[in-house]
């Protein structure tokens, strides 16, 4: 009797273990929407040595005004841009020269998308001189000349008895292709000239030597000159200035650029619409650039 009682205890026990078993949870549905994808809050821009610091001033005050969001800014040359756009290294390219038609076939190729070019200020490439040369204009036919290395004497072009020594910016660098394309009429360089890394170094070296001449971005003028320049040796020898520049008068006036593979969106998008705006185009005049001319 007492077998057969603890012989119903466990058939209890275990039919109770049965009555308490937890249901299986219910399969997942492999049609659930995938989750959004993140926000992008990093935003690059590489390329122009000109335009480095006024893309790193547009960057500083964009964070400034969008905390959380992070826009990194780095020179190289209009050329390392375009060829980190090119590879998918880059959101935007800085560049101060539009892209050639190679570029932007391989920008297709690669990226599967075109590349999309947006004007974003203007600059009137300036002809540097130290602060003690006499000179106060030049042709675009003396220009090149000198450059070419068909003159060598500042005596040759209104100056003083004294060897001209020549700056310049290295072939990557889209200031160096714009003054060899509009300048030269694409022409070689001469051998003396001293290839510097970085507008600011062809600055530098200008200011520090009283026979040098070097070329590069209006903003870029603390303690050196730039001339006036004359188209040819007949025109009025123009300065460098918003209005010359807005109206096209000053002959190597340029615009500046940013492009994408494909149109900008997101992030992008944002940061491009907002430096085309009144406040992004104020940023511009206070680096030392000139804003778009408004249509």
């Amino acid at each position: 009797m007492r077998l057969f009682s603890l012989a119903l205890i466990a058939t209890g026990l275990l039919f109770g273990c049965t009555k308490t078993d937890p249901s299986p949870a219910p399969a997942s549905s492999s049609n659930a929407a995938p989750a959004p994808p993140a926000e992008k809050t990093v935003l690059t821009l590489k390329g122009s040595d000109t335009m480095v610091i006024l893309g790193q001033r547009w960057a500083e005050t964009y964070m400034n005004a969008n905390p959380g969001v992070s826009v990194q800014v780095t020179g190289g040359g209009s050329g390392t841009g375009i060829a980190a756009l090119i590879n998918g290294t880059t959101d935007i390219c800085e560049a101060s020269r539009p892209m050639k038609d190679k570029e932007k076939d391989d920008t297709l190729a690669k990226r599967g998308a075109p590349a999309v070019e947006i004007k974003v200020a203007l600059d009137a490439l300036a002809v540097y001189v130290n602060e003690k040369n006499p000179i106060k204009e030049i042709s675009i036919p003396a220009l090149a000349k000198l450059y070419t290395g068909d003159t060598t004497s500042w005596k040759d072009v209104g100056g003083s008895n004294h060897a001209v020594v020549l700056y310049g910016r290295e072939n990557n660098s889209g200031t160096y292709g714009y003054f060899k394309e509009h300048v030269l009429e694409n022409k070689d360089f001469a051998a003396s000239v001293q290839t510097l890394a970085g507008t600011s170094a062809v600055a530098a070296a200008v200011k520090g030597d009283a026979n040098g001449i070097g070329y590069g971005g209006i903003a870029y003028l603390e303690g050196i000159r730039a001339l006036k320049v004359k188209k040819d040796d007949k025109s009025d020898a123009i300065m460098p200035s918003l209005e010359t520049a807005q109206s096209g008068t000053y002959p190597i006036a340029r615009f500046l650029y940013f492009y994408t593979a494909g149109d900008p969106t997101g992030l992008a998008k944002r940061f491009v619409d907002w430096v085309k705006s009144d406040d992004g185009q104020k940023i511009i005049s206070l680096v030392g650039y000139y804003p778009l001319p408004k249509n």
